[in-house]
């Protein structure tokens, strides 16, 4: 390479170098941007997350959290996973409430490396290998000691060979004749407790900022409301004895009820619960076949509050309630 090619390379990097400093927060942007559309999030969806995610949390950390949000479906994968990722990624960062930290390694769950963490998500994983004992102590004893855990969406598609783990998660996925095309009304079951506060009072302005004409949560009625998602079936294991439920379909409704593949036992379909096991704690939201779900502001904080739990750093009341009628 001859002296004169050398100083244009030099010089070049030069201006691109002086060009990164004087615009950090455009090439930042852009960054992000190239990121999310790697993940097949385009960049108008990503300023929609940041627009609906929380400006701050319903409680100040006790110390700084770690969270892991695991990401690997060998089963069928969801094409809202990236979407999750980003959106509690970006409400870790708006409220400092934790830090976000993504794999699809299954050796995360070895004690010596789930141990790190102070909460891990489901993120929509589906058919986990937990055949190895190793990760399978490494989970169990993380929750019992008092790790949390987290659960979205197809979370339930898990454990199938592992029954105290789906207990410990409070069921098993067991189809959606829901599907997510449809709109479906969902029962606040537990209206005053304090991982529902997002949805009191706002019924009216909860709507999909991103497609006004596809309002994902529509006024209704006073604890009901009206989604655009995928709902689970879930093959409970032990879940009303152990789990406070918060909210689930309303089966008195015509169009739930109604739905092609519903049964006739199809009586009590839970979307979000609580729980503690051992000394951990237990979050699940039914909530999150679609991508607009990841950009409205109630199911966010719904989910950041949820998440806050399974952290230890926002009491929640875990008392089992009778199945409300």
């Amino acid at each position: 390479m001859n002296r004169k090619r050398v100083v244009t390379i030099v010089a070049y990097a030069i201006i691109l170098v002086l060009a990164a400093t004087l615009t950090g927060c455009s090439v930042h942007s852009q960054a992000i941007a190239e990121h999310a559309n790697d993940q097949g999030i385009s960049s108008q969806e990503i300023g929609w997350i940041e627009q609906a995610a929380p400006k701050k949390t319903t409680a100040v950390p006790k110390r700084p959290r770690k969270l892991l949000v695991f990401n690997l479906a060998i089963g069928y994968r969801h094409s809202s996973i990236p979407y999750a990722a980003r959106a509690l990624e970006v409400m870790g960062q708006k409220t400092g409430a934790f830090e976000v930290i993504q794999s699809e390694d299954m050796s995360v769950f070895l004690p010596e490396n789930i141990n790190k963490f102070d909460a891990v998500c489901l993120n929509s994983s589906s058919q986990l290998d937990f055949s190895d004992p190793n990760l399978r102590r490494g989970l169990m004893g993380f929750v019992k000691a008092g790790g949390g855990l987290v659960g979205i969406h197809g979370a339930t598609n898990n454990f199938r060979n592992w029954p105290e783990a789906a207990e410990m998660l409070g069921g098993i996925f067991d189809g959606h004749p829901w599907h997510a095309q449809g709109r479906w009304t969902v029962k606040i079951e537990d209206p005053d407790h304090s991982l529902m506060a997002a949805f009191k009072n706002r019924f009216a302005d909860v709507v999909d900022v991103g497609d006004p004409n596809r309002a994902i949560v529509a006024s209704f009625k006073a604890t009901t409301f009206r989604i655009n998602d995928e709902i689970y079936r879930i093959k409970p294991v032990n879940l009303r004895k152990n789990c406070r439920v918060l909210m689930g379909l309303d089966m008195t409704d015509v169009v739930n009820s109604g739905a092609e593949g519903v049964r006739p036992t199809d009586e009590d379909i839970p979307i979000s619960w609580v729980r503690t096991f051992g000394k951990g704690r237990v979050f699940y939201c039914s909530f999150g076949h679609n991508h607009h779900v990841f950009r409205n502001s109630a199911i966010l904080q719904h989910l950041l509050d949820g998440i806050r739990f399974a952290l230890a750093d926002l009491p929640a009341d875990t008392m089992v309630l009778p199945k409300c009628r």
